[in-house]
């Protein structure tokens, strides 16, 4: 017989169904029914399959699986009271009360005694009037929001005020039904085209309460108002209104692309077409926005995020990147033109000041979801053919157009950039450009050298032609704005060494010169936001200075002013303020160097990297501290909310680095928490780069550890953080991690059975399992700790109480090592383990033939709390079985007791031990002693 169950009989199998199902074990009866269905020739057979399946899918709350399983079962045998019944309790689940109705009745007409049937009937009664209700009350309500939007001689406020609450009542499921069935859509088209700015928004939200979630109503209403409309108004000037737009198209992107994975209201009221026509229609109109001179900024820049979110494969595994090769082939050009646009020159559609750096992150996007050099190279080819059309061109305009888009390239995918930046004349004309009188063609050319030289292919070219020529405009130049950019191409160079104190490029104290201008022009708030932006991504390059650092922390208004710009409308300034902080906190990675082979490429002459004096641990923390006091903690969190292509995973990656960095002191933890810190790390752990999410991970790990989670993540919150934690729990994170994310799953295990069963369910129980066996002391410790809060979950009780492992034996054996706290958290453990699951008991001395010396160690240790440990699961021993009783009072556990429990202080030990007594005495293994229960 296989032992999987594929040749069994569908009769056993349904029995064994049968049997999981009353022992509560619902994925193993649902196996155990499917695999009998499988094998199933009879159609009286199967039907009571699908019923009793349909009983599994209702009590894991999958409903529309109980429903379709029910339903079968009715297919062939109308008459069956169950399954009906079974049916009745799906379709009110999924909010179809009529239908729902209809079935019990059925049931209570085929059985009328029954009290489950008359119950549901009465339940459904009442459910069905209330939302009767509750629709004729909202039937008002929208009638009367409709009206006061249409009559032109209502006050403005009146009007906005019904606009406002139509956008509550979208968000209700009733509201959201009635105001689509009451012809809601055509007013809101009417609505969109409104002068009033607030009436827009309220529009434009009501429809994301409509569209949420909800497939078949979102196709309705892409039909009906039509996406050119929806990208006009994610087009016009306001931008609050252009990034409402941008939320809905998300919302619609979401519903239909999702829609049909999940439970959605009225998905059984439609039958839906295939979403990728509709996608694809969407996705070619955001493309048309890119180049179009009637779109705004804001609109361009929402419409450069949509494509960023939704083109590229969220998950590398997933073989299909048909969406992005379809963008590439229709759009590339388009998005190219934004990337190629001069503001200060008259052609070009109008940008923002994030518009060039959002182009560069969808470019790198699309670039990265390419899957074979074939595709690589024909993105390379097109934007190689869009950069020489306009480079080829005579006329200055079109080779500034050219240079743009190769900077615009370079920062985001900077091989592609390389290539078209190594095109023949292309080097020739950025150093001849700088030195142009024009300022607007002067800007366009030292900025594409600032970012050639940020690659190390051209840096060395740069450092040996470019660095007399940025000096030149840096010392010369009457305008700041050349003047502080090619300060930061000096900066750049001059940072080639990275940390290594003895790298530098320039002689001594001329980067502490640079960067004190940085600083200055940085506090000048007479200069524009995108000069103060490039200032500190000077400083982003000269914090590699450790006496840099320590200036900077030091000078509080350009602290301030950084964080002021940091929550500022320039998005473009996050990734350096993320860098300049990652160095000033020390927080980047450092490969220490193995000491004999420094010692070997001493002997060999060859290049050893220093460490500079003020990178050492002392100089750090006090940076950190600077940072806290001057409220960096609030940076970060606004940081982490920006809604923009900028906050890229390597941005996102930084602000985990340094969140990490400033919870590293435990005193520090509650200033970080209180501040919104606890809060912000959450979306760090799920989009960043791999090693981003870890190290936002450990932060969260160092916060549970010492703060109360309910307070640091309070609500539903506390259960975000469990997933995150047990992601630590692997090998290819460092023992460090792995210990924090134990701590933290054990305050957290501590807490409550629903945050116990949530980390069962993300499978931490055999991770930490594992962790018990690793040979670091602290590691295993911590690992039985966990444990020890995880047993109070009867799940894992289960695991114990299996036969056939030595889980129980582990426990035993770690209860009599040397290691204290590993001791402690073992017979923590046991304890709660004999007193939960008496049977395990007479097990105990099957584990090990020095189980009693275990014991009887534990009773006589000179910690409290291990004498506590001891006399408990002695107790539990004693009540389980009376013949565990006899030998332990047979041994040298009695006089240990006796002396225990005659303790002249009363403790918890000692009344414990009196009670191990006690129990000894009713089962008559010894006598009272003379005089005791005698008046004295």
């Amino acid at each position: 017989m296989s032992i999987n169950g594929t040749g069994k009989d569908p009769g056993i199998l349904k029995e064994e169904g049968n049997t999981l199902f009353k022992a509560g074990d619902m994925q193993g009866a649902l196996c155990c029914y499917t695999k009998a269905l499988k094998l199933s020739n009879s159609q009286a057979e199967s039907a009571v399959l699908h019923r009793n399946r349909s009983a599994c899918y209702l009590k894991l709350e999958d409903y529309t699986k109980a429903e379709a399983d029910a339903s079968k079962a009715l297919d062939a045998d109308p008459g069956d009271v169950k399954a009906r019944f079974r049916r009745a309790q799906s379709v009110q689940k999924l909010g179809r009360l009529n239908e729902a109705f209809t079935d019990a009745q059925r049931c209570a007409q085929l059985e009328p005694t029954n009290k489950a049937f008359q119950e549901l009937l009465r339940e459904l009664g009442a459910q069905i009037q209330k939302k009767s209700v509750q629709l004729s009350s909202t039937d008002a309500r929208v009638e009367q929001m409709f009206s006061l939007l249409l009559d032109p001689l209502a006050q403005p406020a009146e009007r906005q005020k019904a606009a406002q609450n139509l956008v509550v009542l979208s968000r209700e499921d009733a509201g959201a039904e009635q105001i689509f069935r009451n012809d809601g859509v055509k007013l809101i088209q009417k609505l969109l085209g409104s002068e009033q700015e607030e009436v827009v928004l309220s529009a434009v939200r009501t429809l994301v309460g409509l569209c949420t979630g909800h497939q078949s109503r979102t196709m309705a209403i892409v039909n009906e108002l039509g996406m050119e409309q929806l990208c006009g108004v994610m087009g016009s000037g306001a931008s609050s209104v252009s990034l409402a737009a941008c939320h809905l198209l998300q919302v619609m992107f979401e519903a239909l692309t999702e829609g049909m994975k999940r439970d959605i209201r009225g998905k059984e009221e439609a039958m839906l077409p295939e979403p990728s026509r509709e996608l694809r229609s969407m996705l070619r109109h955001l493309l048309e926005m890119m180049p179009a001179s009637s779109v705004s900024g804001s609109g361009r820049d929402s419409a450069i995020n949509l494509l960023v979110k939704q083109v590229p494969r969220k998950n590398q595994r997933n073989p299909d990147n048909s969406l992005t090769l379809w963008v590439i082939d229709q759009g590339l050009k388009k998005i190219l033109e934004v990337a190629g646009t001069v503001p200060e020159l008259s052609e070009g559609p109008p940008l923002t000041d994030n518009s060039h750096m959002s182009c560069s992150v969808l470019l790198s996007k699309l670039y990265d979801d390419l899957k074979s050099d074939a595709e690589r190279e024909n993105f390379n080819k097109l934007c190689e053919e869009y950069v020489q059309q306009h480079f080829g061109r005579p006329g200055m305009e079109s080779k500034l157009r050219a240079i743009q888009t190769v900077s615009v390239l370079l920062q985001g995918p900077s091989d592609v950039g390389n290539r078209t930046l190594e095109m023949s004349g292309m080097m020739d004309a950025v150093i001849a450009l700088c030195a142009s009188e024009d300022v607007c063609h002067q800007q366009v050319a030292v900025e594409a050298l600032i970012h050639a030289a940020g690659k190390a292919k051209r840096a060395s070219f740069i450092t040996a032609n470019g660095v007399a020529l940025l000096k030149e405009l840096y010392k010369k130049s009457d305008n700041d704005r050349i003047r502080v950019r090619a300060l930061v191409g000096l900066c750049k160079l001059g940072s080639a060494g990275g940390t290594d104190f003895s790298m530098k490029q320039f002689a001594e104290g001329s980067t502490l010169k640079l960067a004190k201008q940085c600083r200055k022009w940085l506090c000048n708030e007479s200069l524009p936001p995108t000069s103060r932006r490039w200032a500190i991504e000077g400083l982003a390059y000269l914090t590699f200075d450790a006496d840099v650092k320590e200036d900077l922390v030091e000078d509080r208004s350009a602290l301030l002013a950084m964080f002021q710009l940091a929550k500022s409308e320039d998005k473009t300034v996050l990734f350096a303020v993320g860098s300049t902080l990652v160095n000033c906190t020390n927080s980047y990675d450092v490969d220490k160097p193995d000491p004999q082979m420094v010692e070997l490429a001493k002997y060999a002459k060859q290049h050893v990297p220093e460490e500079h004096p003020k990178d050492a641990p002392p100089f750090v923390e006090k940076r950190l501290m600077k940072l806290l006091e001057a409220g960096v903690v609030s940076a970060l969190v606004c940081m982490v909310k920006q809604e923009s292509p900028a906050l890229t995973e390597t941005c996102r990656e930084c602000i985990a680095r340094v969140f990490l960095a400033l919870v590293d002191r435990q005193e520090d933890r509650g200033t970080v928490v209180a501040q919104g810190g606890g809060k912000a790390l959450l979306p760090l752990v799920s989009e960043s780069t791999d090693k981003g999410k870890t190290k936002a991970a450990q932060a969260l790990a160092k916060i549970t550890i010492t703060s109360n989670p309910e307070i640091a993540f309070p609500g539903e919150r506390i259960y975000e953080v469990v997933r995150p934690l047990v992601s630590l729990l692997t090998l290819d994170c460092t023992l460090l991690q792995n210990f924090e994310a134990l701590m933290a799953l054990t305050n957290l295990a501590g807490i409550s059975e629903r945050l116990r069963q949530k980390i069962i369910k993300e499978k931490a129980v055999p991770k930490v399992e594992g962790y018990m066996f690793e040979e670091h002391d602290l590691v295993r410790a911590a690992a039985t700790e966990c444990m020890c809060n995880l047993v109070l979950s009867t799940e894992v009780q289960k695991l114990y109480v299996a036969t056939g492992n030595d889980r129980l034996k582990l426990l035993v054996l770690y209860s009599g090592e040397e290691d204290e706290r590993l001791r402690k958290a073992a017979a923590g453990t046991l304890a709660m383990l004999t007193a939960e699951q008496p049977e395990l008991c007479a097990r105990i001395p099957g584990t090990t033939s020095h189980w009693m010396e275990i014991i009887q160690a534990l009773l006589l240790s000179d910690t409290v709390e291990l004498r506590h440990r001891g006399v408990v699961v002695t107790l539990n021993m004693m009540q389980a079985c009376k013949n565990l009783a006899e030998t332990l009072m047979e041994s040298e556990v009695l006089e240990i007791l006796s002396v225990l429990a005659k303790a002249t202080e009363q403790s918890p030990v000692s009344r414990t031990a009196q009670h191990c007594l006690d129990k000894a005495m009713e089962y008559c293994i010894i006598k009272k002693p003379e005089g005791e229960g005698k008046e004295p």
